[in-house]
């Protein structure tokens, strides 16, 4: 047992003094940038899921760095936006004074004690005028290319946060922040047009090192959809309705139109004997949520509106619909209804008497059948099968063209709170919406003790005469400025590029070393922020490359998402009183034990059971390693040495894969082994440490130090080496079987387990060619005999 407080104590101390993970940037000659999701400081403490994530970067980041490469490791804070301002309304204090505490909390208290490598010198606080001047230059640089547009919307509306959320914001219909339900609200905002980076932000995922669970929920939130735009000529009015469908083949099946309440022509398609219906159904569908409104489940509401629309190719006449269950946000705000051949719209005719005609051939007690097919009673068509249809599309008539739909909405970056960069935009009667000139930024948050939002719809900076009466930079009238503040995730798109230059006034971000640096190498965070600010941070990335700003479209390299911890089988939850506060762990176990207990709890990337019991056992893992540390040093049996060659390439491989559980029990496996030793060499001892010190770096400095290391960490002295004469000792040949057959071997460590084995299977370009597009049944797997892989 050995005194973890005291040799923690030192080490940090040795850290905060010596600063010896400060980089010179401009003169490393291995760049690698390692990257952590930034917290935000809106709460009493940082919570052991911040913890997770941070000791999980930063395990990668002193493995690149044992690796020899000359590693940056920044860290800052995401300190504007409404988590850090509901903080403070909940605690009774005005953000500008809460959250500096807040943050010199977090740093000094948490971050500087749990041993990561971190380059205090590039710190960014996004609340800085420093920091977000050049945050309202991105805004100024977007609006001036045509990505930034003012305009009226049907807006998500949190009643609790009193703020408009972006659609990422909205999680089944409520606040992702304070699950309230949420309102819609026709109010003027400000929008960046990512939709015009749809498609380059789905075909740029290709490409990309990222966790596939990342890429998955990008690709659905993206949500490309190929079809057809049709457009309907309205009956007796010089205007048309266009929808989008997936399933042009199914128009001669179409028997009425739905539009949303909100849809632009509604008010000329309502009819004056069905206006007093109309305003009723649109009271009630204002107070439905979004969830609601789409659910699958739920019944299906409308009115007739009194008008009809013209089939392009049948001439017919169909009735346009009002219904509750479309929203103008989606789409076109418009649906050709096909009841024989859609669920929702199968449902909705029955309810209201509709008409219901089959054009996809099946048995009519199928109906709704949603199958392609062979196409009936669809004029010249019919006997065509659908693919063939849809193939041919665009021949088919001017009013029917082969399009493509997204499902990714522009992003709503107006928020009416006030801990926010206000948008810098003045208004002129004269000259219109005018940007602030460059030179004039920052434009300054007033220090005003007006600032709760009243729900209004307006920020509270609307209220400050002094801010919002200015002059106009064009003509020098009077002229008024914007009081909506910018959504804090625009702050995020871009904080790893001013961490290179966090205290540079003249740009944003210094050219030469964004050269140098970016895109980011490893960037390790929760999956999910993946639809909102990795796919904020990729759009701003693209749109700045665009502009000649960037020398590269995506921010991030590679991307692991981690998975989330729970307490003894629950969530963790204030109601349930089992939030974790690693400040304890500091003090009863040591930082080293619940850095390592952390890593080793479970797959990082599926997250983990978080147990008293567990931290318990890592204590007594860690005096074990400091009683292998402490033993005689004399020469070590061939079989250890045999056994380091094992552990170097098994924690070298883990890592590497973000598998730091497996990396932790192949050192387990080593202390094993060693204790078993009457002596050991000083190199196995300093190996040892090596090994574990992305882990447990403070005891692992202790031990280095102890046995004589003279480089200022023992990162800097390099990853263990000169076993390779060990390995091949350590190595067996596996037979592998395909259902009972041989057909080769791989090589193997030896005791190496079911996984390790599959893994190095599929890695053989033969045996894995066998098992493509196949379905394993079963694996019977002998250690060191045999693998039988059954099909």
């Amino acid at each position: 047992m050995y005194d973890f407080r005291a040799i923690e104590k030192k080490w940090q101390e040795y850290y905060a003094k010596e600063k010896p993970f400060n980089i010179d940037l401009e003169k490393a000659e291995r760049p690698f940038y390692n990257l952590m999701m930034f917290p935000y400081p809106s709460a009493a403490g940082l919570h052991i899921g911040n913890m997770f994530s941070f000791i999980g970067s930063d395990v990668y980041g002193r493995f690149m760095k044992l690796k020899g490469y000359d590693v940056f490791e920044p860290i800052g804070f995401d300190a504007f936006g409404i988590h850090s301002e509901n903080y403070a309304l909940k605690v009774g204090k005005h953000p500008a004074e809460l959250t500096p505490k807040s943050i010199e909390y977090f740093r000094e208290e948490q971050l500087k004690k749990i041993g990561n490598i971190f380059d205090w010198n590039s710190e960014a606080i996004t609340s800085s005028p420093e920091y977000y001047k050049w945050t309202q230059w991105i805004f100024i640089q977007l609006f001036k290319n045509g990505l930034a547009e003012k305009r009226s919307s049907n807006v998500n509306w949190c009643p609790s946060c009193k703020t408009v959320l972006a659609d990422e914001q909205v999680i089944d219909g409520r606040c992702e922040r304070c699950n309230s339900e949420v309102e819609k609200r026709e109010m003027s905002q400000w929008f960046f047009k990512i939709t015009e980076y749809a498609e380059k932000l789905l075909s740029n995922l290709e490409k990309l090192d990222w966790t596939d669970t990342t890429k998955n929920l990008q690709r659905a939130w993206i949500g490309k959809s190929s079809g057809a735009t049709i457009s309907f000529e309205v009956s007796g009015m010089n205007e048309k309705i266009d929808v989008f469908t997936t399933r042009p083949d199914t128009i001669f099946g179409v028997t009425y139109i739905v539009v949303a309440p909100e849809y632009g022509l509604v008010s000329k398609l309502i009819t004056p004997s069905t206006l007093q219906a109309f305003e009723n159904f649109k009271e009630e569908v204002k107070n439905m949520d979004l969830a609601t409104r789409t659910s699958i489940s739920r019944p299906k509401n409308g009115i007739f509106t009194g008008s009809y629309a013209v089939h392009p190719l049948t001439g017919e006449e169909l009735p346009i619909w009002i219904g509750d269950y479309v929203l103008a946000e989606y789409g076109t705000g418009a649906v050709m209804a096909v009841p024989a051949h859609d669920e929702r719209d199968y449902v909705f005719a029955k309810k209201y008497g509709l008409e219901i005609k089959q054009v996809i051939e099946c048995d009519p007690s199928q109906l709704p059948y949603t199958e392609k097919g062979k196409m009936i009673n669809s004029g010249k068509y019919s006997d065509m099968l659908s693919a063939d249809f849809i193939e041919r599309i665009d021949e088919v008539s001017e009013s029917i063209k082969g399009s493509v739909n997204y499902h990714l909405h522009d992003w709503c970056i107006s928020r009416q709170r006030y801990w926010g960069p206000p948008i810098p935009i003045v208004y002129c009667d004269k000259c219109g919406t005018v940007p602030v000139p460059e030179d004039q930024l920052p434009v300054t948050l007033p220090n005003t003790d007006d600032y709760i939002p009243d729900g209004s719809g307006k920020s509270p900076l609307a209220k400050n005469e002094e801010f919002v009466n200015t002059i106009c930079p064009v003509c020098g009238g009077p002229a008024r400025r914007e009081t909506d503040v910018s959504d804090n995730f625009l702050d995020s798109a871009w904080y790893y590029l001013r961490y290179l230059s966090p205290n540079d006034n003249s740009a944003p971000f210094d050219d030469g070393l964004v050269q140098k640096w970016c895109p980011v190498d490893m960037y390790i965070g929760g999956n999910e922020h993946a639809t909102l600010h990795l796919m904020y941070s990729r759009f701003l990335s693209m749109a700045l490359h665009d502009m000649g700003f960037l020398p590269f479209e995506e921010p991030f390299a590679s991307f692991r998402g981690h998975g989330l911890i729970i307490k003894d089988g629950e969530k963790m939850s204030k109601s349930k009183g089992n939030i974790v506060n690693p400040n304890e762990y500091f003090e009863s176990h040591g930082v080293d034990a619940l850095r390592t207990y952390l890593m080793f709890m479970g797959t990082f990337l599926e997250g983990g059971d978080f147990r008293d019991s567990g931290m318990d056992a890592m204590r007594r893992f860690l005096n074990r390693v400091w009683d292998i540390a402490t033993m005689p040093e004399g020469r070590s049996s061939t079989e250890l040495k045999i056994k380091m060659s094992e552990t170097v390439e098994k924690v070298d491989y883990s890592v590497k894969n973000i598998k730091p559980n497996t990396a932790i029990a192949a050192i387990m496996e080593f202390v094993n082994e060693a204790s078993k030793e009457v002596s050991i060499e000083r190199q196995l001892v300093i190996d040892m440490a090596k090994l574990l010190s992305p882990f447990a770096p403070f005891v692992c400095e202790e031990i280095y130090s102890m046995k004589g290391g003279k480089k200022k960490t023992i990162l800097d002295d390099g990853f263990p080496y000169g076993y390779e004469k060990y390995a091949s000792m350590a190595k067996t040949e596996l037979p592998v079987q395909i259902t009972g057959k041989m057909r080769g071997k791989v090589v193997l460590p030896q005791n190496a387990s079911q996984e390790e084995a599959m893994e190095a299977v599929m890695a053989d370009e033969k045996l894995s060619k066998m098992l493509e597009g196949k379905s394993i049944r079963k694996i019977i797997y002998v250690q060191d005999k045999i693998i039988n892989i059954i099909i």
